[in-house]
């Protein structure tokens, strides 16, 4: 496979540099603000992923690359938050479990295809189900970060640990749909590749 450079397929690879960044701030406790910063790089590295979408559409730089790596870096990008948000008690292990699996899964799915000559594109669940990873992981960094400005002491909270409850469940929900959208997505990814493949 020839991989072209283009810029949306250059805004895919920045995407995957930033994970590191994002992974150490969101870890980094000993540092003031650093949910915020890694709140801050997630951000930017999400809305590189709708930009390269769109700037590849726009100016017809779809590229088997593209196709590959895209919805790896966002594979990439979102396990690695997710593990973090695992490691700080942010998140459901279960609800991070499953959509681990899957993604592991669909992610064979594509190397045998490529094995095979074949590039399957992300399709509209599998973006819906992306979405939602990423915005539940959005609000859960603005939600985590509203709880640490209070320990830092900048905010007084009025029934903190009611607080903290309310907003662990609502990370709790958010989870819960982005896990049943991956479930639904990895199962009709799975009927797709098995009729392309038998069509091979």
């Amino acid at each position: 496979m020839v991989i072209t450079m283009n810029l949306p397929n250059k805004l895919t690879i920045l995407r995957m540099a930033l994970v590191p960044f994002f992974v150490f701030f969101t870890l980094a406790d000993f540092i003031p603000h650093h949910l915020l910063i890694a709140g801050l790089i997630f951000g930017a590295a999400s809305y590189t992923d709708h930009l390269d979408g769109k700037i590849a559409r726009r100016d017809n730089l779809i590229t088997n690359f593209g196709k590959l790596m895209d919805p790896l870096a966002d594979k990439i990008m979102v396990m690695s938050a997710l593990v973090c948000f695992v490691e700080t008690g942010f998140a459901n292990v279960w609800f991070v479990l499953l959509i681990m699996i899957r993604e592991f899964a669909v992610t064979s799915i594509r190397l045998i295809a490529v094995e095979n000559g074949k590039v399957i594109p992300a399709n509209g669940w599998g973006k819906a189900k992306t979405v939602s990873q990423i915005v539940a992981i959005c609000v859960i960094f603005l939600l985590q970060y509203v709880l640490e400005l209070h320990a830092l002491g900048l905010i007084a909270l009025p029934a903190y640990e009611t607080l903290q409850a309310v907003f662990y469940w609502i990370g709790f929900a958010l989870m819960g749909v982005a896990a049943l959208l991956a479930a639904i997505s990895g199962v009709i990814y799975a009927k797709d590749s098995a009729a392309l493949f038998r069509d091979r």
